[in-house]
């Protein structure tokens, strides 16, 4: 007992040197993360223009994982690699810091929502037709991501008729109203906005979440549903006047949390189609006669970070960031029906179908191979890769032109943009609008005569392109433009646009 007696003190002190030992390491891990990532992330690691990075959103992703994405940076995301910049350890102990829970947990509640609502004006005082002289159909919505602005741009004479400041890092592309009077936004931070394109003005807003993925509005226009990181959730929304309606937690049938890949609208399906990030199940949402919103669960073969919807909407094309193919899912057997033969990391949300003789096509590019999958969509077998000069984002046609349009977004050569015929399924003109600077995202106006494209650059444009003999038209200087929407395509679901 004597001998014992006399080491307390030794071990106390020993716990206490390794104790500030670690504390000195954590608060070195937290002086790194706030130099380096909270621009991104946010100081509270609530997100921002990149993702939460808390124990609760980093969800599936092991710490070997996080290791190599710190070190060499994330395809598909605007995550740069530090190895230059800090040293194993030191990233390695970025990573310890970032699962480790933070001493006062971000929350939302539901109480947080319904206080944050904001109406600033009743749509019913306004005017019900537009109040502008241009053609309502024909507006494209664009987002400055370099100014946080939305601008109104008129899309037959190319000119501007309105600007506005916008929540910071809009993200999951703006969505319309049925009779596209209306535009609802997403931002990163989880705000949620609504816009009168006829008479030019916000309506209201609301914060829905701390991380938000996107939102959908439902096809007969009464109900918005925005899909969460963080908190892991789903929130509706009355679209009116975006009143709170209800706050659906995301726990998949095995009893796990999950965050919300997507959510989207299925118009002949009267319903919000949402896939889950971290358990392999889909929900639907029928929103006629499901007053509670209760979810029909799918089970599915693999998790779903990536989707897209054939034209009908019976079928969900699928992929997970870590899967070789992907899969396609029956809507009305509730079941996967079919492996696809892709690649690399398809994009799928980006994909696009158009008619090729008797057959119906969908074609999809690829974050992380120079390549373009083209699926036949009566069997799901490849029928060609399309090579490109690198891994490409985004893919835009429309139903009158003879072309697609695709971007080479990662890797050095993302100043190139190919064009490629619809039936020879070849590439026919790699244009470079801005040399050195990245070029992406077409989006086609009503008729499908015209197009613009953005160059991601403070010092970048959009440019407008002549559909049939793809010559500039005009240019529009713009400080990062990212994604343009027409109305009129996106209200009709248009062939070679996305949801």
């Amino acid at each position: 007992m004597n001998l014992i007696k006399p080491l307390k003190p030794l071990a106390c002190a020993l716990l206490l040197l390794a104790s500030s030992h670690t504390w000195a390491v954590d608060k070195a891990a937290e002086n790194t993360y706030l130099e380096l990532c909270s621009v991104c992330h946010s100081e509270q690691r609530i997100g921002g223009t990149g993702p939460a990075l808390l124990p609760e959103s980093l969800g599936r992703i092991k710490k070997a994982e996080a290791i190599n994405v710190i070190a060499n940076g994330r395809p598909a995301s605007q995550m740069i690699g530090y190895k230059d910049v800090l040293s194993s350890e030191q990233i390695s102990t970025l990573v310890d810091y970032l699962y480790t829970p933070a001493d006062n947990p971000p929350n939302w509640s539901v109480a947080d929502i319904q206080n944050s609502h904001k109406l600033f004006v009743n749509q019913q005082d306004l005017p019900t037709q537009p109040q502008h002289n241009s053609d309502p159909l024909n507006l494209f919505v664009v987002v400055e991501a370099g100014t946080h602005h939305v601008t109104i741009l008129d899309g037959d004479k190319f000119e501007t008729i309105a600007r506005f400041q916008s929540h910071f890092a809009l993200h999951g592309g703006p969505k319309f109203s049925p009779d596209g009077r209306f535009v609802y936004f997403a931002s990163r931070d989880g705000w949620v906005s609504k816009y009168d394109i006829h008479n030019l003005t916000m309506i209201g807003e609301i914060r829905v979440a701390l991380n938000t993925r996107n939102l959908a509005v439902s096809n007969d226009g009464k109900w918005v549903m925005v899909g969460n990181y963080l908190p892991g959730s789903l929130v509706v929304l009355d679209a009116e006047d975006l009143s709170f309606v209800k706050e659906i937690p995301v726990v998949g049938n095995d009893g796990n949390p999950s965050r919300v890949s997507a959510v989207y609208t299925a118009p002949p399906r009267d319903s919000f189609v949402v896939a889950l990030k971290d358990t392999q199940e889909v929900w639907e949402f029928p929103y006629l006669n499901n007053p509670n919103f209760e979810p029909r669960r799918i089970l599915a073969n693999d998790y779903l970070d990536d989707f897209s919807f054939t034209p009908d909407y019976r079928y969900l094309l699928a992929t997970s960031r870590k899967a070789k193919g992907g899969q396609v899912i029956d809507m009305e057997l509730g079941k996967t029906i079919s492996e696809i033969p892709l690649p690399g990391m398809p994009h799928l949300g980006s994909g696009i179908y158009w008619q090729r003789g008797e057959q119906q096509v969908f074609a999809t590019p690829n974050i992380s191979q120079g390549l373009i999958s083209v699926l036949d969509m009566q069997n799901w077998q490849l029928i060609k890769e399309i090579k490109t000069e690198g891994p490409g984002f985004f893919m835009r046609s429309h139903a009158n032109s003879k072309y697609a349009w695709t971007d080479v977004f990662f890797g050095p050569n993302n100043e190139a943009v190919h064009v490629i015929d619809k039936q020879s399924l070849e590439v026919v003109r790699t244009l470079r609008p801005m040399p050195g600077k990245n070029a992406a995202h077409v989006e086609f106006n009503k008729d499908g005569s015209h197009l613009i494209l953005s160059v991601w650059d403070e010092d970048g444009a959009l440019i407008v392109y002549n559909a049939e003999t793809l010559e500039e038209v005009k240019r529009i200087p713009m400080n990062k433009p990212s994604g343009k929407y027409n109305v009129y395509n996106k209200i009709n679901f248009a062939e070679g646009t996305s949801h």
